[in-house]
């Protein structure tokens, strides 16, 4: 369920009134409720900087058309990866698979990212590959995670400008834990960062607490 922007009382009959004789002054829809413009200010504020009204000079308020879900998607739609990211956990491709999978609990991780001797991305690792490798009759020890990790181009990345949303439907798309924030370079991909599942819900409750 969507949780909306609660108003008061107060700022729902100021809506009500930018509705039906917009575009209209903060003077006019004090004299309507009885109220001088001071008291009126920080009502007016809200909604204008919810979204709910707009203000021009010299003309006064008027409703943007809106509701609180379409503020909403319109907040969610703003928010970049940079915002939300967290450092990656990075580890060598020739590492072994015991290596990893201690990097993996010492980190609390679901999923490494592995470079090549440049630093480049070249593999990711998820708790799956290494349970599967576990399972079967791999020696851990000697096994270098490049044997078992998922190679390019079948890597899901993405920028620290992109959308968070566009990443969130990414996760949910492919069923992974998360994805590298790279930065391309003439050599290949330099990871900076990453995008979780975990980053996703916080931006959400942080956007829907701010709400």
């Amino acid at each position: 369920m969507v949780r909306t922007i609660e108003l008061s009382d107060r700022q729902e009959k100021i809506i009500e009134i930018v509705k039906e004789s917009g575009p209209i002054t903060g003077e006019k829809i004090a004299d309507r409720l009885n109220l001088t413009r001071a008291t009126l200010r920080p009502d007016l504020a809200i909604l204008t900087m919810a979204g709910f009204l707009d203000a021009r000079p010299r003309v006064g308020y008027f409703y943007t058309g809106k509701s609180s879900t379409q503020l909403l998607s319109e907040s969610v739609n703003k928010i970049k990866v940079n915002e939300y990211k967290s450092i990656p956990v990075v580890v060598n491709e020739n590492v072994s698979i015991y290596d990893a999978i201690v990097t993996m609990f010492l980190e609390d991780v679901g999923t490494l990212f592995v470079v090549d001797d440049k630093s480049l991305l070249v593999g990711v690792l998820s708790r799956k590959d290494c349970l599967r490798a576990s399972i079967g009759k791999q020696e851990l020890n000697s096994v270098p995670v490049h044997i078992i990790m998922t190679r390019m181009p079948n890597i899901t990345t993405c920028k620290s400008d992109d959308l968070l949303i566009d990443v969130a439907e990414k996760l949910i798309e492919k069923q992974i834990d998360s994805i590298p924030i790279v930065k391309e370079k003439e050599e290949g991909l330099e990871v900076i960062g990453r995008v979780t599942k975990s980053n996703i819900t916080k931006a959400f409750v942080t956007l829907f607490k701010k709400d």
